[in-house]
């Protein structure tokens, strides 16, 4: 069996934070080359589970044709846990979308699984998303 790299925290926010970032601009193309093509999406919003990242990219592309954009998302709350070979990342998201008919916000909280690939060592490991998970966030957990 070969080792595994395991990645460092800050390889796994920077992987993050650049999908993060290219969601937050409705940068698809972007977006989509951080998952692999088996990446797997559940969200709440949606009836069922995305089974690959084509699926995902055939509705993003409906909405942008409906007039969809991301208006501002904004990432909190930050947990990075590694071992060999990858990597989960959980935080909290407020994200506001124009549907193309009027606005709607949500705060959430989302977790992405990490593989990692082609890593030559910890700090700068190759690491590509192969799950995303959305859950809207209790009431309980942000009221003032």
């Amino acid at each position: 069996m070969t080792d595994q790299t395991e990645p460092n925290r800050e390889a796994v926010l920077a992987a993050a934070s650049e999908i993060v970032d290219a969601f937050a601009a409705t940068d698809g193309e972007r977006y989509f080359a951080a998952f692999a093509p088996e990446a797997t999406f559940l969200f709440h919003t949606e009836p069922e589970r995305l089974a690959d990242r084509a699926s995902y990219e055939r509705l993003w592309a409906g909405w942008v044709e409906g007039g969809w954009r991301v208006v501002s998302c904004t990432s909190s709350d930050p947990l990075v846990q590694t071992f060999p070979g990858g990597a989960v990342f959980t935080h909290s998201v407020a994200t506001t979308v124009d549907t193309g008919g009027g606005t709607e916000s949500y705060r959430e909280r989302e977790t992405i699984v990490f593989r990692v690939e082609g890593a030559t060592d910890a700090a700068s490991p190759r690491l590509i998303a192969v799950h995303e998970h959305l859950s809207p966030m209790p009431d309980a957990a942000h009221a003032s």
